[in-house]
């Protein structure tokens, strides 16, 4: 398996909550409460680990609150390369209902400054130049206080500059930056990508047209998810597309990392173009079920699998996936 390294700029203590229904203005009773160690670069990594990769997860942690972190990272089974800055990590609150509708409330984040950007160069540079370097690198994520656009331009050219795969999963101003920075991949959702396409991505053709515009803009993996209507994936494998199984769905939050280290680990196991989508699909549907990341150890996993749909839009011939 290989080495990844997980990036997360803007951690956050992910405190869950499922409710029937929520109600303003007055007191809700939940029926389940969770307090997680999280960030989507975290969770990635745990998806990653959980698949037999030697994955080290990195970025800023508040070191005043940094306990549930380093608790929780030997049992995600991730090395822990974070550095720490003055301060607490943020806590973000999730309300899942019994719907699948999810309201999130966001902390803004620790304010990172030149000094904690250089301290993290300094140690993904250690990672890369080690006997042992990854083979993969992910950032995923919000930007925190303190990291402007181009400053994050510049961190993303630094992680091409090693040499390996990068894949960025963001949204909004930073999601632009990633595009312009043309890593290996990117992962938006029909409604992240509106803005840089001009228009909304309603149909399947309009999301087709964006993904081969961001493929051929240089992304070699252009993947745009579309929650139960699916994914689109442009690369030089072909134009594929998912349809996930029907499932109940109580919790979406992690369903996205997921997904995306689904397709990682698909492309540098070199599964087929095809076996990858599917098993990134089913295991984006699995984790939707219940709070928390996807797990490829469900009882009814394979099941999952051969629920989902997955068919080829063009005839391009291929020999089969690579990283």
């Amino acid at each position: 398996m290989a080495r990844v390294v997980c990036i997360t700029l803007n951690p956050a203590l992910d405190l869950a909550f499922n409710l029937d229904a929520l109600t303003l203005g007055h007191v809700n009773r939940p029926t389940g409460a969770q307090l997680e160690a999280a960030g989507k670069g975290v969770n990635v990594a745990r998806v990653l680990a959980s698949l037999g990769h030697e994955v080290i997860v990195s970025g800023f942690l508040g070191a005043e609150n940094d306990a549930p972190f380093s608790l929780a990272f030997p049992r995600y089974g991730v090395e822990d390369a974070f550095v720490r800055v003055p301060g607490n990590t943020r806590i973000n609150a999730k309300l899942a209902e019994q719907s699948g509708r999810v309201t999130d409330i966001n902390g803004p984040g620790m304010p990172i400054e030149a000094a904690h950007l250089e301290a993290l160069r300094t140690t993904l540079s250690g990672l890369f130049e080690s006997c042992a370097p990854p083979e993969a690198v992910v950032v995923a994520g919000s930007l925190p206080p303190g990291i402007a656009q181009p400053t994050f331009g510049e961190l993303l050219a630094f992680l091409k500059g090693f040499g390996v795969p990068l894949w960025v999963d963001t949204s909004g101003p930073a999601l632009l930056t990633a595009i312009a920075a043309q890593p290996a991949a990117v992962k938006p959702n029909e409604t992240e990508l509106a803005d840089w396409a001009g228009s909304a991505l309603d149909s399947d053709q309009q999301r087709q047209a964006a993904a081969e515009r961001l493929h051929a803009s240089g992304i070699e993996h252009a993947l745009i998810s579309a929650g139960a209507e699916g994914v689109l994936w442009v690369s030089q494998h072909g134009i594929w597309q998912s349809t996930p199984p029907t499932v109940t769905a109580t919790n979406t939050v992690c369903a996205g990392d997921t997904f995306v280290a689904g397709m990682l680990h698909g492309l540098l196991s070199q599964h087929s173009p095809d076996d990858t989508l599917r098993f990134a699909t089913a295991l984006s549907a699995e984790a939707v079920r219940h709070v928390g990341v996807g797990t490829s150890h469900a009882d009814d996993f394979d099941s999952l699998q051969q629920q989902t749909r997955v068919r080829r839009l063009d005839d391009t011939h291929t020999e089969g996936a690579t990283r």
